[in-house]
């Protein structure tokens, strides 16, 4: 293993537990909904990490919905307790085919819309932090880590950049039911579905339609990186059914 392949799970590591030991004092209270958190200088510094641990562990805790990020003045907790509150994806069982297609089907209707405003929205920035996802979801490939946040992050980073705050708002409404595939089973069985042997190229697609600025193809590659999805699932199903 070399130096460098070695250091990639480090830095997950880190970065999970910057967002952890955060998460906790958002929790428990140290910083109230409302107050600023640390400079992302400060950060560094408390937690002996890099800028970019910092930065992935905030938008892991952004992403769910512990904090808010204003243009030109920080990162402000949120409140925990809406974020723990009822929400209408709450009651998600999330080990069943049946349900997890019922969400695919409505993610399709916004994520597919997302990619494409994306292309033509996104700033600099926002394309440097959707590769940067692509590019931890291949790093948990090739580790044979779970892509369960890394994938998240990429969508979520997508939805970031259609400059409508709604669609990532949305997906982190929705979070808790999106789930890796090796988590599910089916609905009256314990087979499980196949893992997306396509996942980094068809993300991959999806990232040079952005890039290019090409709306119409973008959604397209969305399209069928979660028809993909669907697809999958249905079959599992309906093997399920036929016992």
């Amino acid at each position: 293993m070399t130096a460098t392949s070695a250091a990639k799970p480090q830095v997950r590591t880190l970065v999970s537990q910057v967002s952890e030991a955060l998460r906790q004092e958002i929790e428990a209270g140290a910083f109230e909904p409302g107050d600023r958190l640390p400079s992302e200088a400060a950060l560094t510094q408390v937690h002996s990490v890099s800028r970019t641990v910092i930065r992935e562990a905030i938008a892991i805790l952004r992403s769910d919905g512990l904090v808010e990020t204003r243009k030109g003045a920080g990162v402000f907790a949120l409140d925990p307790a809406v974020r723990q509150g009822s929400s209408p994806f709450s009651n998600l069982n999330t080990g069943r085919i049946s349900e997890a297609i019922e969400l695919l089907e409505m993610r399709s209707a916004f994520e597919i819309r997302s990619a494409g405003l994306a292309a033509l929205r996104r700033s600099s920035a926002q394309l440097d932090a959707i590769v940067s996802a692509h590019d931890a979801v291949g790093r948990c490939l090739e580790g044979g880590d779970s892509t369960r946040e890394s994938d998240f992050q990429f969508h979520f980073a997508i939805a970031e950049a259609t400059q409508n705050t709604r669609f990532p708002q949305f997906l982190t409404l929705i979070r808790d039911g999106i789930v890796p595939r090796a988590e599910l089973t089916a609905t009256t069985g314990a087979q499980k579905p196949v893992p997306n042997p396509s996942l980094q190229q068809e993300h991959g697609a999806i990232v040079g339609a952005i890039m290019d600025g090409d709306g119409a193809a973008a959604e397209a590659a969305m399209t069928l990186h979660l028809d993909g999805s669907l697809r999958r699932y249905r079959d599992i199903l309906r093997a399920s059914l036929a016992r």
